[in-house]
C-alpha cells in the first residue's frame, strides 16, 4: 500500500511542476485522493461489500469532485490532475501512467448489464481535459486525446484523437520527438505538434494551393505581358473569342505571324 503512494506521489511530482513537495501532494492533490479511496471501494466491491463500496465511492466523489465507481480498475501510477467533473465508469480499465484532466468521462452507450460498456486505456494514455471517451473499445498504449475530443472508437497506439467526432493523427515517421520532462514524452492536456484536427488541416491545405494557383497565374500572365501578347475577347453575346498572338510569336521567332492569328469559337 505505502510503496503505491510513494509511487503516486513520485509521478504526480514529475508529470505537474506546480508540485512544490510530497507534503504538499499528500494534502492538497484531490486526484490521489480519488485514487486512495478508490482502491479502498474496489477492495470492497471485489469481496462482495457491494453497498459499502458504493457509499465509498460517494464520500470520495462529495470530497474530491471525481467520481470512480467502485467496480473500474486502476493501473499503477496513474494521474488525475484537477480532477473536477471527472467520471470513471464501472467497466473502465485504466493501464499504468495514464494521466487524466478534469472534465473527462470514460463512459458508456451500451445499457447491456453485465457487459463491457465502458473503455479500456493502455499503457501512458493522456486524455486531455473535457474529453470523452464512450464505449467499450481500447485505446491503445502512450495515446492522445485532445481536450474536448469525443472518441467512440478505437484509438490505435501512439495515435492522437482530436476533434467532435474524434479523428485519428498518427505521427509521421521518423518524425521529431517532443522535448517533454525528463524526456518521458509526456505531453499535457493530450497536445502534441501538428496535432490538428485533419479536415482543417485540409482546409487550410486547400486554401494554400488556391492562393498558390492565383500567385502563379499572375506571375504568367506578367511573363506573356512581357513577351508582348495580348488577350482580348470579342463578341462575347455570340460567344465567340479572338486570341491574338502575333506579337508573341513575331518576339519568339522575328518572322511576320499574320497568318498565326487564332480564331477560337466555343
Amino acid at each position: 500500500m505505502f510503496e503505491r503512494l510513494r509511487e503516486d506521489i513520485a509521478a504526480i511530482r514529475e508529470r505537474d511542476p506546480a508540485a512544490r513537495s510530497a507534503w504538499e501532494v499528500v494534502t492538497c492533490y484531490p486526484g490521489l485522493h480519488a485514487i486512495v479511496l478508490h482502491r479502498f471501494a474496489h477492495a470492497c466491491w471485489r469481496a462482495q461489500w457491494r453497498w459499502l463500496a458504493r457509499f465509498v465511492s460517494q464520500i470520495a466523489r462529495f470530497l474530491t469532485g471525481i467520481e470512480i465507481h467502485p467496480g473500474a480498475t486502476l493501473g499503477r501510477r496513474v494521474f488525475i490532475d484537477h480532477g473536477m467533473g471527472v467520471v470513471i465508469g464501472e467497466t473502465a480499465e485504466i493501464g499504468d501512467d495514464c494521466t487524466i484532466y478534469q472534465g473527462v468521462t470514460l463512459g458508456g452507450t451500451s445499457l447491456t448489464r453485465g457487459a463491457k460498456r465502458h473503455p479500456t486505456l493502455g499503457r501512458g494514455v493522456i486524455v486531455g481535459a473535457g474529453a470523452k471517451v464512450l464505449g467499450g473499445f481500447t485505446v491503445g498504449a502512450d495515446a492522445k486525446i485532445g481536450s474536448n475530443a469525443v472518441v467512440v472508437k478505437p484509438v490505435p497506439a501512439g495515435g492522437t484523437a482530436v476533434g467532435n467526432p474524434a479523428r485519428i493523427v498518427m505521427p509521421a515517421a521518423g518524425g521529431k520527438k517532443t522535448s517533454e520532462p525528463a524526456g518521458s514524452g509526456f505531453c499535457a492536456y493530450g497536445i502534441t505538434p501538428n496535432a490538428d484536427d485533419p479536415v482543417s488541416l485540409a482546409i487550410h491545405g486547400l486554401i494554400d494551393h488556391a492562393s498558390t494557383q492565383t500567385q502563379r497565374i499572375d506571375e504568367i500572365v506578367a511573363a506573356l505581358e512581357r513577351l508582348g501578347a495580348r488577350v482580348e475577347a470579342l463578341d462575347v453575346a455570340d460567344g465567340a473569342a479572338l486570341i491574338d498572338l502575333k506579337r508573341l510569336c513575331t518576339s519568339m521567332d522575328g518572322k511576320p505571324a499574320d497568318a498565326r492569328a487564332v480564331s477560337v469559337e466555343s
